[in-house]
């Protein structure tokens, strides 16, 4: 296993560290301490050619000024909050309105955009990059002094990559955490996502109204044959698609998906044409599709022009704006108790026909 460290930029006179983990293999993770921003990752396709199948930057700059999130963790809160409002224990709370009236992702200053202390834990079979935060009473708007630890684990012997989060806050508060990154089998952006096949046991999306906030339905997926993704579908049938909720997603989606946690299948998404795959299990009881259907733009990533449906994200968390939803799995992290997740995913390759 080899790890490198070097310096990837400053910020307020501090440098911020870049990682890179390469296995035995040559599947490689490179991370950002700022963030905790995954900047590449590169894995073999069938033939064994290696190449990046993320969307990132090259500088800080890149990453300050996009909108989409690449690769980095959001939270505090994952997803949107209701005119960025909520209460706990008879307590409102008022947080930023940074996306059309409503808090998205924690908000401008979120995460995403903190500076986190980092190291390298290193053994034989593995290699973790450990991030921590400590984020304050208040910060952006949210209760509590949260401690926040979130692992970054590659392993020696098959090209995995596992992240783990824990976190504890000594007033009740919310906490849900995914990781932003953005997903492209071709190999260096060679295509669009739009012919991958996604393939998860979900029964139920949440039902979205015109500002991508759910309404509170759960719908089964077996009404709705393009959200239906047990047997497998591709992405480009939804951006064809005049079904209202792919249409106010801007044609394809941006839904949380209810994760069937008697299944052990995970999340599968395929490229036939490179023979990737990527298999993704969690911990969490929804995963937010988005398949990139507005990062187009005039900006380049890495040399290859911004286009809509580049890439595709499988955000693994609690349902967004869960608070507004008693029957949506629960946010809420109470005081002094430990807040756990994990999401893993194996990148592997599969055989022509």
């Amino acid at each position: 296993m080899k790890v490198s460290e070097k310096i990837f930029d400053h910020k307020n006179d501090r440098p911020i560290k870049l990682y890179t983990l390469e296995n035995d293999q040559g599947f490689q993770m490179s991370c950002i301490d700022y963030g905790c921003v995954i900047t590449e990752i590169i894995s073999p396709d069938r033939n064994g050619n290696l190449e990046n199948v993320v969307l990132g930057f090259d500088t800080l700059e890149e990453y300050e000024n996009n909108p989409f999130f690449f690769g980095a963790l959001v939270g505090r809160f994952a997803g949107r909050i209701k005119d960025g409002e909520f209460s706990i224990e008879g307590i409102d709370y008022q947080v930023p309105k940074n996306a059309n009236g409503h808090n998205l992702h924690g908000g401008a200053k979120g995460f995403h955009s903190a500076l986190w202390d980092s190291k390298v834990i290193q053994t034989e079979n593995e290699a973790t990059v450990e991030f921590t935060y400590f984020s304050r009473d208040g910060e952006e708007g949210f209760p509590g002094n949260l401690s926040m630890t979130v692992r970054y684990t590659l392993k020696n012997d098959s090209n995995q990559l596992v992240i783990s989060y824990s976190g504890k806050s000594d007033k009740t508060t919310v906490l849900n955490v995914t990781n932003h990154s953005y997903f492209n089998l071709s190999g260096n952006f060679k295509r669009t996502i739009l012919d991958h096949q996604l393939t998860m046991e979900s029964d139920h999306y949440l039902e979205l109204n015109e500002e991508l906030l759910p309404t509170g339905n759960l719908v089964p997926v077996a009404d709705d044959t393009l959200f239906d993704f047990r047997n497998g579908r591709s992405i480009r049938e939804a951006t064809m698609s005049d079904h209202p909720q792919n249409k106010l997603a801007g044609n394809g989606y941006d839904h949380p998906f209810l994760l069937d946690r008697a299944e052990q299948s995970g999340i599968k998404l395929t490229d036939s044409v490179s023979g990737r795959k990527l298999v993704v299990e969690t911990t969490e009881p929804a995963v937010v599709l988005y398949t990139g259907n507005d990062i187009g733009g005039s900006y380049s990533i890495r040399g290859t022009q911004a286009e809509d449906y580049l890439a595709l994200c499988l955000e693994t968390q609690s349902p967004p704006d869960s608070l507004r939803h008693p029957h949506f799995q629960s946010a809420i992290l109470k005081a002094d108790e430990e807040f756990k997740s994990e999401t893993t995913y194996t990148f592997s390759s599969i055989s022509n026909g």
